[in-house]
Order: structure tokens, then C-alpha cells, then sequence
């Protein structure tokens, strides 16, 4: 008899999560609660209620968590300009700590002693969600089926079907896509098939989310976001909520071919992985970001976010959200946004993101400095001699001391 009375599953209503429903129900002879995510995925989420139901589950959440998605997670990470291994916009990796925070918190509602899910034992995910879990309640039982069941292929998964009488419709469970794919508010991702060769361009068809940039508008379309504290929230000079601007965004983005990228990257579990993502919204949203911050941040503040950024893309990547590296660097991250507020304009055409104007009341930009026309004194330029001695300076003495670059210059024959 298993020592496990409750679990909460992450559900998501299809093929693989069914069938861990009445696996546990199995295996564990426990109680399943199921906890079903709207994060902008573009699916409709409710139909897993019935579903659950008629696996005899009597928990069911089904809860719609765009606005806190964006703004409580996604908002962060973009304040620090984050991109993984100088492509990858963290779409996938950014959604699974709040996952992990509602499974936990659903966990203690309800009295469950465990939590499940349906990641591989290949991939990123179910480092992210266990090392999520963990966090938030260090003493919780993670139940991953892929690590213990032998139901290895999509075949098996049927069979078990149909001997457990799970009622799943056989009509509509061939894949509509031959890709692995998941979807949130701010990516859509493709693995898997023809993509494990990385010579192999993708399909055509495979793009969900944009059009290609060859059929994009001939004409360019132009847009203003507005920034406060380093956050976009507005459109056009129209208030949105984070949700709507990221949606909104994402449409324009890909009518104009915006936001495709196809990566190999490296995986925390220690493989290569070749992946196909289209983040539109995420790549104007970069774009946007890094021009307001260019007028409005001191040159040292953004270098060092800069240097930054690295060490926290990878934390987020590696499923690191809930430590106390991230949370440090989150705090610096937002401090540095304190005067990133005004408006961006840009040129969006053929899969280009082009930054056209920038203001800000906060701006650090002065016309009268930086003008090439006269500008009545503002700057000696007398002053840069001493200041580019004093720079050359330990460049000099090592010189004088014989540490010549060019005695190691060859003469020519």
C-alpha cells in the first residue's frame, strides 16, 4: 500500500496525462486532484474538466493565469533583456515556476502529500518543475510516471487505453503535428521529427504563429509602446493589461513574419536539443526594451546588466526561478528600472524589428553635448587629451618596460 494519499497532477487533458490519471489511481491506489493551466496556449482549457471527471476525479482546477504569467514572470525576466546562449527567449522555461507555485499551493489546499507530472526523463522540464516543487515545500513526494512506468511509446500509451477502459476518443488522438509542442502566451515551440537532424530546414507549414517573411506585408507597420519602470504597458498610446500587450503583440508580430528561430541548444540534463520557436511578441518586446533603456540608463548600470544577463538566463533556463541567486539578481534587475519609462517606436517589416524613436521625460541623452553643430561650450574637447593619457597610461609604462606587442610582429620578407 503506497504511502501517498493525494496527489496533484499538472493535466492537461490529453493522451499522456489521462493515462497518468488511472495510473496513479493504480500504482499509488490514491486520490488524484488535477490542475489544468490556461496560459495563453491558445487551447481551450475547460474541456479537460470533463475529462477529469470521467476518470472519477472530484478535485478539478482549471484556472486562467495569463495576467499573472506575463506579469509576474515574464515582465521580470525581460526587464534583465534575457536570451539563453544569445537566441533562445526562455518561452518554455519561463512558464514551468508558476506550474510548480500552483501545484504546491493547490497541494496545500487540499491536503494532497505529492505532486505529478508528465515531463520526460530527457528533457529540461522536469528539472524545472521538481527543482520549482522543492523550493516551495522541501518535504513534498514528486510522482514522475516517465521516470517509473515502461508505457515508452505512443502505441503503449493506447493500449493502456483500452485495457483500463480510460475514455479517451481513439477518433482524435492521432497527433495533428508530427512535432513536440507547447505553447504559452509568450512562445510556441516544435521538437522532435524531422528536427532531430539539425541540417533539415523546417517545414513550411510547421509555423503556427507567423507568417514567413517572404509573405509578409509589403508595406512596414509601425507601432509605439510605452514603458513604466521598465514594464511595456501600453500600445498605440492604449492601456493594456500585460496579457493583452503580449497578445497583441504577438499578432502584429507575426502577420509581419516577426519572431522565428531555430536553435540548437544546450540542455541542463546535458544533450543537445534542436528546437524550432516563434516568439513574436518576445522579440519586438527585446527590441522595445533595450531602446528605452539606451536613453534612459546610466552607461555603467546597463554594462552591468549586461554581464549579468547571462548568469540569469541560465538560472531560468536550468529551472533555478525560486532560488536566492535569482531572486538576488531580480532585485538589481528592478532597480536599474526605476527611470525606464517613456515610448518606443518601431518599424515592423518582413520578419524585422526595426527601432525608429525613442523618448523619454527620463532620458539621459543631451542634444547639446553629443550634437556634431556647435555646441556653445557644452563640451571641451580639449579635455579628451588628458583623459586618454591617463587611459594609455599603464599601456605606456608597460611599454617603456619592454613589453612591446610589436617585437612580435614579424617583418615582412
Amino acid at each position: 500500500m503506497s504511502d501517498v494519499k493525494k496527489v496533484v497532477l499538472a493535466y492537461s487533458g490529453g493522451l499522456d496525462t489521462s493515462v497518468i490519471v488511472k495510473w496513479l489511481q493504480e500504482e499509488y491506489q490514491c486520490e488524484v486532484v488535477t490542475f489544468t493551466a490556461d496560459l495563453g496556449q491558445g487551447e481551450e482549457v475547460e474541456p479537460a474538466r470533463a475529462k477529469a471527471q470521467a476518470l472519477g476525479i472530484k478535485e478539478i482546477y482549471i484556472e486562467d493565469l495569463r495576467e499573472e504569467f506575463v506579469r509576474d514572470f515574464v515582465f521580470p525576466m525581460f526587464r534583465a533583456n534575457t536570451i539563453y546562449e544569445g537566441e533562445y527567449l526562455l518561452g518554455t522555461s519561463i512558464a514551468r515556476p508558476l506550474i510548480s507555485k500552483r501545484l504546491i499551493e493547490i497541494a496545500n489546499e487540499t491536503g494532497a502529500d505529492a505532486i505529478s507530472h508528465g515531463a520526460t526523463g530527457k528533457g529540461n522540464d522536469q528539472v524545472r518543475f521538481e527543482l520549482g516543487a522543492y523550493a516551495l515545500k522541501p518535504g513534498v513526494k514528486v510522482i514522475a510516471p516517465w521516470r517509473e512506468w515502461d508505457l515508452t511509446s505512443r502505441e503503449t500509451l493506447m493500449a493502456y487505453c483500452e485495457k483500463h477502459s480510460i475514455p479517451v476518443d481513439f477518433s482524435t488522438t492521432k497527433k495533428k503535428s508530427p512535432y513536440s509542442m507547447d505553447a504559452n502566451l509568450l512562445h510556441i515551440s516544435y521538437e522532435g521529427d524531422m528536427l532531430e537532424d539539425p541540417w533539415t530546414e523546417a517545414e513550411s507549414d510547421m509555423w503556427r504563429w507567423s507568417v514567413s517573411p517572404e509573405d509578409a506585408p509589403n508595406e512596414a507597420t509601425y507601432i509605439e509602446i510605452g514603458y513604466e519602470k521598465g514594464d511595456p504597458v501600453s500600445i498605440n498610446g492604449e492601456a493594456m493589461s500585460p496579457a493583452t500587450i503580449l497578445e497583441t503583440l504577438n499578432k502584429v508580430g507575426g502577420a509581419n513574419g516577426i519572431g522565428r528561430a531555430d536553435i540548437v541548444e544546450n540542455r541542463f540534463v546535458g544533450m543537445k536539443a534542436r528546437g524550432c520557436y516563434e516568439t513574436p511578441g518576445g522579440t519586438i518586446m527585446m527590441k522595445a526594451h533595450r531602446a528605452i533603456e539606451s536613453i534612459t540608463l546610466d552607461r555603467e548600470a546597463a554594462h552591468l546588466k549586461d554581464e549579468m544577463m547571462p548568469r540569469y538566463a541560465k538560472t531560468i533556463y536550468n529551472g533555478f526561478w525560486w532560488s536566492e541567486e535569482r531572486r538576488m539578481m531580480q532585485a538589481l534587475i528592478d532597480a536599474s528600472q526605476e527611470f525606464v519609462t517613456g515610448t518606443v517606436r518601431l518599424k515592423l517589416y518582413k520578419g524585422n524589428v526595426i527601432v525608429v524613436g525613442r523618448q523619454s521625460e527620463f532620458s539621459l541623452f543631451d542634444s547639446s553635448i553629443a550634437t556634431f553643430e556647435d555646441d556653445a561650450g557644452a563640451y571641451d574637447q580639449k579635455d579628451a587629451a588628458g583623459f586618454i593619457k591617463l587611459n594609455a597610461l599603464r599601456m605606456r609604462i608597460a611599454a617603456q618596460k619592454g613589453r612591446s606587442f610589436l617585437d612580435k610582429v614579424k617583418e615582412p620578407k
